[in-house]
């Protein structure tokens, strides 16, 4: 069984490594006023924060339907199936619209996964799809593996403020901070497909050390672990904190990703993050 591995843009991995692995991209859509550009395609993420330095914030919105089902029937001349790996259901239409697509396309078993997660931990599960699909193994053998690799993948991410969150409505349980938004750096996480405060910390220092932690205690349950760091346009900013976290937990594969154009719409410029998953 020969079977193609999809995700699409906000998982961002680099296109080099896409190219080698094998994985194909459907992009998401950032709006400005009237034009409409893919993400990773014709907005990369330096453009998007060169962008809103003159410019409004932009929407979003999901890829259409009509780009899953031409994708997965380009698929189907050279693939049995295809599992599709989605950024969260809770946060985004994209996954459903890979379980729509997959209904009306012919020759060819859709797999849609929800990552219940975005950026590059949603792009971790990508990495291992696209290995074991590499072995030959089947289309149930890797979503199998996916669902257990849930387990044990986290991520969590401070934002200077929770505006553009609440604006584009990805936060849920707002409320916790409302009064705030001015005096704290929220520390937030994924949990239950959507996005909720995990806890108020006053300085950003603070916010990315407890981040620090919270690695530490699941690490030193053993085990090896991959791990990445994702900024918001804070590259010499990820790359310090990279050299810290690498000596701090030498067990941990570390590299840095970032939030590009549709999650930096939402979380707003120098939001910082740290997600992992076990090996």
């Amino acid at each position: 069984m020969k079977t193609a591995i999809v995700t699409d843009s906000t998982a961002y991995i680099p296109k080099q490594l896409r190219e080698e692995l094998n994985i194909h991209m459907i992009p998401l859509n950032v709006i400005f006023g009237t034009e409409v550009y893919q993400e990773e395609v014709d907005l990369t993420a330096n453009a998007f924060y060169e962008e809103i330095k003159t410019k409004d914030l932009p929407t979003t919105s999901q890829p259409p339907i009509g780009k899953f089902v031409e994708l997965f029937e380009e698929l189907a001349a050279d693939y049995d199936a295809v599992i599709s790996i989605h950024l969260s259901s809770g946060i985004s239409g994209t996954y459903q619209g890979a379980v729509t697509a997959g209904t009306m396309v012919e020759g060819i078993k859709v797999y849609p996964f929800d990552s219940e997660i975005s950026c590059m931990v949603q792009g971790f599960y990508a990495l291992e799809a696209a290995e074991i699909a590499g072995r030959g193994e089947s289309a149930e053998v890797i979503m199998n593996r996916l669902e257990e690799l849930k387990e044990n993948a986290d991520a969590y991410f401070m934002v200077d403020d929770l505006s553009n969150l609440q604006r584009g409505g990805r936060l849920s349980s707002a409320q916790a901070f409302i009064g705030s938004l001015l005096q704290v750096k929220p520390l937030l996480r994924f949990e239950d497909k959507v996005i909720v405060p995990f806890e108020k910390i006053r300085t950003r220092k603070k916010a990315m050390k407890r981040i620090v932690d919270l690695l530490g205690e699941v690490v030193s349950g053993g085990g090896e672990y991959r791990a990445v760091i994702i900024h918001a346009n804070r590259e010499a900013e990820a790359e310090e904190w990279r050299k810290e976290l690498g000596a701090l937990y030498p067990n941990v594969e570390f590299m840095i990703g970032y939030f590009g154009a549709v999650i930096g719409t939402h979380l707003g410029e120098g939001a910082m993050g740290l997600g992992w998953m076990k090996k």
